[in-house]
């Protein structure tokens, strides 16, 4: 019997939202509050559903992280995943994700949050990683999506990318969002903000 599980990580797998952790962990309160300060009219748009969520997100990528070179943002990415990454875990995920694992169920992690700093911790816990990809150029990450923002029904095409859903008799699903819905409506076994 062959069994999948894809759980969502900002939110679900973790207490707070990765992609604003990251800024705050890199660039300090002080400059993560003043750089919402300038963004914060894209983001009343966004909360007014005038603007997509993807536009925004690259904003907020371009605002803090455009023009940084790749090695060194590789090295934020690192660093946030060993040191500020590991409290934000909720305790009962990792057991869900354990215990999938040794009923030898496959894990696979399905963020819109960039995989520069989800792979290094999937890699750690032995799990599949598909998240936003952010573009690259001459060796500068430039703020920009590469393809599209792995958010609501790119989530599904991102997974049926890689997998073959008819292989498998058991489709385990986990989000705490409205952009974990077409992930949700895969699963033949959904949860919905599972883990307090």
């Amino acid at each position: 019997m062959r069994k999948i599980a894809f759980f969502d990580f900002d939110g679900t797998i973790t207490y707070k939202d990765t992609l604003l952790e990251i800024v705050r962990f890199n660039k300090g309160d002080m400059a993560w509050a003043l750089g919402m300060m300038s963004l914060s009219p894209w983001l009343v748009a966004m909360k007014l559903k005038l603007t997509p969520n993807d536009v925004i997100k690259q904003k907020y990528l371009t605002r803090f992280f455009g023009g940084t070179r790749e090695e060194v943002f590789k090295q934020v990415c690192d660093d946030f995943v060993s040191q500020k990454l590991p409290p934000l875990i909720r305790p009962l995920a990792m057991e869900e994700i354990k215990k999938h694992q040794r009923n030898q169920t496959e894990v696979v992690v399905v963020s819109a949050s960039p995989e520069d700093w989800l792979k290094g911790w999937c890699r750690t816990n032995d799990i599949v990683c598909i998240g936003t990809r952010l573009e690259k150029k001459n060796g500068f990450i430039t703020g920009r999506i590469e393809g599209k923002n792995c958010y609501g029904p790119e989530k599904v095409n991102r997974i049926r990318q890689l997998y073959n859903l008819d292989e498998y008799d058991e489709i385990f699903s986990y989000g705490d969002s409205g952009g974990d819905r077409e992930m949700l409506a895969l699963a033949n076994f959904s949860h919905y903000k599972p883990f307090r």
